[in-house]
């Protein structure tokens, strides 16, 4: 099912179907901030294997989780280090994955994970309305493997077709259509995995002891 969420009626049947959708531990495209997501219930295992099954992907590559709010973070994670409070408190909602140890007690099989999750809040009202309604979920780019992440619901329905049972469209995503910044705050000291939409210099700001992807410091 596809529907086009620029419109009110659209918006609100395609909410609805989305989340019944991921409630039934199926497939759904959703618009965020950076690039569209394909989503299922992040405490599915089965629905879990379906994302990475239609991505073309292995469990040595599990999905990121997007939640809908800055608390649920707190339900997810064994312990929070003062550097990732801060980095949360500056730039979510927004373009920032933060990879975290997961509490121990969660019951979620995400794939190799090493007791670690990447979790974002997305700054898109679709996104967060959808997220309201069903909790954390399993979100990684709408794409196979290997192709261009999709920018339009429409490019994800190319690629993933009917393996997904739900797509939101809701226009092209960000002018620069850029995944998001990944910072790992499990060690140490916090460090870039990936530069994406957030530059590493303005994370800096706040976190002024960040080492860059190559190791670099400020």
């Amino acid at each position: 099912m596809f529907f086009d969420c620029r419109t009110l009626a659209e918006r609100d049947r395609g909410i609805n179907a989305a989340v019944e959708a991921v409630r039934l531990g199926e497939l759904a495209v959703l618009p965020t901030d950076t690039v569209y997501g394909l989503a299922v219930d992040a405490f599915s295992s089965d629905a879990v294997a379906s994302l990475l099954n239609a991505k073309g992907r292995g469990r040595h590559m599990p999905p990121p989780v997007l939640v809908g709010s800055r608390h649920t973070l707190d339900g997810l994670v064994y312990s929070l280090p003062a550097v990732a409070n801060d980095l949360v408190e500056a730039f979510w909602p927004g373009a920032l994955t933060l990879v975290v140890e997961h509490a121990p007690s969660l019951k979620w099989d995400l794939g190799d994970t090493d007791h670690t999750v990447a979790v974002r809040m997305p700054l898109h009202p679709v996104a967060l309305e959808v997220l309201r309604e069903t909790g954390p979920l399993a979100v990684s780019s709408a794409n196979l493997t290997g192709q261009a992440a999709a920018t339009t619901a429409e490019q994800a329905r190319d690629q993933l077709g009917a393996s997904v049972r739900v797509y939101l469209e809701a226009g092209r995503c960000g002018a620069a259509s850029l995944p998001s910044t990944i910072v790992d705050v499990t060690g140490e000291v916090p460090r870039v995995l990936r530069e994406g939409a957030i530059p590493t210099a303005t994370l800096r700001t706040v976190a002024p002891t960040l080492l860059g992807a190559n190791g670099e410091s400020a």
